[in-house]
């Protein structure tokens, strides 16, 4: 019997914007729309992070306003 891939959906890609590592050593990055901070660090080797642009498939963040939530719980 002959059986044939299922052929997998092509998945659009777009120029997305993104936090990278300055650490030579580090390979991590975010994308900008799921940072919480508006310059963030590197939250494996505590190194500041550079934007950038990459290739990637596209993701929807719902939550558009994450910058500005509120961090913490203030206790009075």
């Amino acid at each position: 019997m002959y059986f044939r891939k299922k052929s997998l959906e092509d998945i659009p890609h777009e120029n997305t914007a993104i936090w990278s590592c300055m650490e030579e050593s580090c390979m991590c990055w975010m994308r900008d729309n799921f940072a919480f901070d508006y310059v963030p660090t590197c939250w494996k080797c505590q190194s500041p992070m550079v934007s950038s642009m990459k290739m990637l498939p596209l993701l929807v963040n719902t939550n558009n306003d994450v910058k500005t939530l509120k961090k913490g719980v203030q206790i009075s």
